[in-house]
């Protein structure tokens, strides 16, 4: 079977948009697109070469394969010509509510039921489906049980507004944690899986004081 891995990058406070650059997606009056430039280096660059470094099949929401699209198949030489050949070159699985063209080579329209389709590619033969950016489609995947592992880089930095990795109307679940590394530059790299349910316990007194009880009553 494959596995979906969700590969992203977030603020401390759970922004994950436009981290590219500042036209990357300036929707919404967003002003801090390109902010994980600053907090490159080389061994953050190794750990995403670990990312990268096994096989893998893009699965990519709509505005993020726009973005991809457009910049991508265009770059001819440079330090990012290693991933550029490796995007240009495998399958891109793309979810659209649309039925838009898709110019860039070896890319196919997932169709009207995504869920469906997913299920069906989990099921073969083939590479792993790493989903990059790709923020309101990522709500789908993790509302229907389909994500296997969620890679999330961390940068400190407190964006404010913006579209958040996961929202107020996210599904409940249990995260396990299996790996997590911190570098030079203020970056965590945290690797997850899926835990089951959200566990809870209870640090309260047996009995609750008279004090206690008065908080509650006065809670709106």
């Amino acid at each position: 079977m494959r596995k979906i891995i969700v590969a992203t990058f977030v603020s401390l406070d759970g922004v994950m948009q436009a981290p590219g650059g500042p036209q990357e997606d300036p929707t919404g009056g967003f002003k801090f697109g390109g902010w994980v430039a600053s907090h490159f280096d080389e061994e953050l660059g190794a750990a995403l070469g670990e990312i990268f470094g096994r096989p893998y099949d893009l699965l990519l929401g709509r505005k993020t394969y726009d973005i991809f699209a457009a910049h991508w198949p265009f770059i001819k030489d440079g330090p990012d010509q290693a991933i550029a050949d490796s995007f240009n070159n495998i399958t891109k699985y793309v979810a659209s509510r649309s039925t838009p063209q898709l110019a860039w080579q070896k890319s196919q329209l997932l169709g009207s039921d995504v869920v469906a389709a997913l299920k069906k590619l989990k099921a073969e033969d083939g590479p792993d489906l790493l989903v990059q950016g790709s923020g309101d489609f990522l709500q789908t995947l993790w509302k229907h049980g389909l994500v296997d592992e969620l890679s999330v880089l961390t940068f400190p930095v407190l964006l404010g507004k913006g579209k958040r990795l996961f929202g107020d109307s996210v599904a409940p679940s249990g995260l396990k944690l299996v790996k997590a590394k911190s570098y030079p530059s203020g970056v965590i790299v945290a690797n997850y899986v899926p835990d089951g349910d959200v566990k809870t316990g209870d640090f309260s007194l047996g009995e609750p004081s008279e004090a206690e009880l008065e908080r509650r009553r006065n809670l709106n």
